[in-house]
């Protein structure tokens, strides 16, 4: 999985590999503002949600309130699995996956008829969830601000 952000837009690119070696593709093109961080956890999102639809352990690092609900909800759907492995494969060597987050973004026409290309309207997360913030926060700078 991977996800490309750029001025043309914003996209995801997943390619699962079962253990046959059989190669299930999709891009998907982000239609809504999207940072890097968003566009990687979307394409772990989306990549866990076709291999649930398709029947088929990590550490992270979340900066920032949207990337936190972004894991939040990636840890859903993990936990949904029997098993999960996700592999940290280096930018180098993750050429298909990277291709279609490109051909996500920029919604391409160069490959479509061979990998599906899907537009998605909103974040996996909820909107109305990043934007706001818990009432058990202890007092902080922003107390006052927010007072």
């Amino acid at each position: 999985m991977d996800g490309a952000s750029n001025g043309d837009g914003a996209g995801t690119g997943i390619e699962l590999i079962s253990l046959e070696a059989h190669k299930i593709r999709r891009a998907t093109h982000l239609a809504f503002h999207a940072t890097n961080n968003d566009v990687e956890y979307e394409a772990l999102i989306n990549g866990l949600k076709l291999a649930l639809e398709m029947k088929i352990n990590g550490a992270y690092q979340a900066k920032g309130l949207r990337t936190k609900i972004y894991l939040k909800c990636a840890q859903r759907i993990i936990a949904r699995f029997n098993e999960v492995r996700l592999e940290l494969i280096p930018c180098g060597q993750n050429e298909g996956a990277d291709e279609l987050a490109k051909l996500g973004s920029r919604r391409e026409a160069t490959l479509l008829g061979v990998v599906p290309l899907d537009i998605q309207r909103q974040p996996s997360v909820p909107e109305h969830e990043v934007g706001s913030l818990s009432d058990d926060l202890s007092s902080t700078w922003m107390t006052l601000i927010l007072a």
